[in-house]
């Protein structure tokens, strides 16, 4: 029972990162699943945790629940952070497949517990596997293990500093979202300038449902071929977004202040 406190409070910060990182956290992945990972993870993340053994035990209930509610912050902070490059381009697909007019037939997705086009599911899946090729989720985990050694157990990290890190990665995500939008939103401008003028040429020609067959042929052979230029710039940026979160573990998340008063260290 002497390892209780310390080992809820890794658990906790563990949760939060299986809860709240990329693909771990779709509702597809069994909660069973989640919790068994997360269980494991604290047990083999437990013996290297700076005085993991040495906490003290004198902590009520009512104490323990927001130092565990602090820790469990923490995690989530990672997962939202890692989140960031991929909801960019599922919103870059929400964008295309609006414009070519996929908006029509969307359908509830489970896995993300919402609507869905065609579009942005194709480019969050593309953006999931190169997300694991790059070894994302593993970056991730060691950041996790970086975080107990800047953030021990029992502290809180700086709002500001978290805050401003992940506007940030929000700015960079809303660039790439635009930068992969952009060829094909360029070229469905140039497909309704040129039908606004067959229109007006031709006026006998039904243009509406000329042209709704016309974008979305159009968009999906943009999109096939900058394929791989789309890869490149999520890959770039997913580089550089888990060297923030790297920078960002190993720094502590900014000031800290104890979750307690005299933290949970003990004597």
């Amino acid at each position: 029972m002497g390892y209780a406190v310390p080992f809820s409070l890794v658990l906790s910060r563990v949760v939060g990162i299986v809860f709240f990182a990329p693909l771990l956290s779709m509702a597809t992945l069994p909660m069973r699943v989640r919790a068994l990972l997360a269980f494991i993870l604290a047990l083999t993340i437990y013996p290297i945790v700076p005085m993991g053994g040495e906490f003290s035990l004198e902590l009520d209930l009512w104490t323990l629940l927001p130092v565990m509610f602090a820790e469990l912050l923490v995690g989530a902070a990672l997962g939202m952070l890692a989140s960031v490059p991929m909801l960019a381009m599922e919103m870059a697909g929400q964008m295309v497949g609006h414009q070519m007019g996929l908006g029509l037939a969307r359908s509830f997705n489970p896995a993300f517990e919402s609507q869905m086009d065609v579009a942005g599911q194709m480019l969050f899946m593309m953006a999931a596997g190169v997300f694991l090729s790059v070894g994302g989720l593993e970056v991730l985990f060691m950041a996790l293990v970086r975080t107990f050694e800047t953030m021990p157990p029992g502290t809180l990290i700086s709002a500001g500093a978290t805050l401003e890190t992940y506007l940030a990665l929000a700015t960079s995500g809303l660039d790439l979202a635009l930068r992969v939008a952009a060829p094909v939103l360029g070229t469905l401008v140039l497909i309704l300038i040129a039908m606004g003028f067959l229109m007006k040429t031709m006026p006998q020609i039904n243009i509406l449902s000329f042209g709704f067959a016309v974008k979305i042929v159009c968009g999906i052979a943009i999109l096939t071929w900058s394929i791989f230029a789309i890869e490149e710039a999520f890959g770039e940026e997913l580089q550089d977004a888990l060297e923030t979160i790297m920078q960002w573990a190993a720094s502590g998340g900014g000031t800290r202040t104890p979750a307690v008063e005299g933290g949970v260290h003990g004597r």
